[in-house]
């Protein structure tokens, strides 16, 4: 039996879209000075407690917040297109409220389940969540027993943490509100099993999920 892996889930550093909420999805938005201090404070995290490899999404925020821990591993990131964030269609660089403005029906509709009303244009929640746990049980194939840093995004992390615990998809932003920037969420993953170890914690507490 192949052992479990230990996949260690961090949300990138906050963006310059951060402060006022904006939906950042397929857009290659930059870190802020403090999305770049999350990043050093988790790559402190990960010399602390060393894992054996780094998977990113291929967004430059994802990529900038690895670059740390890989500095203080000696390691080079793998790039995952699958680990991309979802996209969010009509409402990329924009706010909720600022959709709702314009169109409260489809907005009020996608905070009952966004899931099955999602922004208009946008990708469908399942299959984001498909490709995402997907991208995960290949990681962890390619590592068993082993311990992975994987740097993603807020919408697709959820979204996965659900489908791997069985958490029905639409209730992904009422049971997991947010992932904090650079937090560290771990999971055990098998071949058919998938355990939580810790969810939404600071790398600066020092945990080792």
């Amino acid at each position: 039996m192949t052992e479990p892996t230990t996949l260690l889930l961090a949300r990138h550093g906050q963006t310059v879209w951060h402060a006022e909420n904006r939906y950042a999805g397929v857009s290659d938005v930059a870190l802020t000075d403090t999305g770049r201090a999350q990043a050093e404070a988790l790559g402190r995290w990960a010399g602390a407690h060393p894992v054996d490899a780094v998977w990113t999404s291929p967004l430059s925020r994802a990529v900038a917040t690895a670059e740390p821990a890989c500095r203080a591993l000696g390691l080079t990131a793998h790039r995952e297109p699958d680990l991309r964030e979802c996209d969010f269609g009509v409402v990329e660089g924009r706010t909720l409220a600022e959709f709702a403005a314009r169109n409260a029906e489809a907005a009020e509709a996608f905070r009952a389940d966004p899931v099955a009303r999602p922004f208009p244009g946008a990708e469908d929640p399942r299959a984001a969540a498909g490709r995402g746990t997907a991208a995960l049980r290949r990681i962890a194939g390619a590592h068993p027993g082993g311990r992975v840093l994987v740097v993603a995004h807020n919408t697709l992390l959820r979204l996965v943490l659900c489908t791997l615990l069985g958490i029905p998809l639409s209730e992904y932003r009422r049971v997991l509100p947010r992932l904090d920037n650079a937090a560290v969420s771990g999971i055990r993953l098998d071949a058919r099993h998938a355990a939580l170890l810790s969810l939404n914690v600071p790398c600066a507490q020092g945990a080792r999920p």
